[in-house]
């Protein structure tokens, strides 16, 4: 396959990731909710300030469920865009957490100000090194760093 194409499948496991990214990124987020209390993660501001009346209204248990399920498809949708980038720049060892942090900035400076989610500006430092970190988290595992694609794996042990 020439240089810089897509390989078939690339992009579904990119789409996986980025699901499981977003999983593990919750974690993290549990974590830091221990550390500041009074936050709450982009997803939680976006479902309490975007949510539809009657799913404001559901019990805490239901709309967290709900926001975890769209912050994990937002994650999964995340993982696609960067499965969609040609073969040689995912392959850079940078490219997974620069990734990351490219959304986690997107959000900062463009998403959170266009839904009026006010938060992303009043944040602690604490928690905005948390974000990012778990931003380049998510980097990491959607690039497959930690789980390298076949043929990648094929040939590190070949070198």
């Amino acid at each position: 396959m020439p240089q810089g194409k897509q390989k078939p499948g690339a992009t579904a496991r990119a789409t996986a990731r980025g699901m499981v990214a977003a999983m593990a990124m919750t974690g993290v987020r549990t974590v830091a909710a221990g550390i500041a209390p009074q936050e709450k993660t982009p997803p939680q501001a976006i479902v309490e300030k975007h949510a539809p009346k009657r799913i404001q209204r559901w019990q805490t248990h239901h709309r967290q469920a709900v926001t975890e399920l769209l912050h994990w498809a937002y994650g999964a949708a995340g993982g696609a865009a960067f499965g969609l980038l040609p073969d040689r720049v995912r392959r850079l060892p940078a490219t997974g957490p620069a990734y990351g942090l490219a959304i986690w900035l997107g959000f900062e400076l463009a998403v959170a100000p266009a839904l009026g989610v006010r938060h992303a500006r009043e944040r602690r430092v604490l928690w905005r090194m948390v974000v990012a970190l778990d931003h380049v988290l998510y980097g990491l595992v959607v690039a497959g760093r930690f789980a390298p694609e076949p043929d990648a794996a094929r040939r590190q042990a070949e070198e």
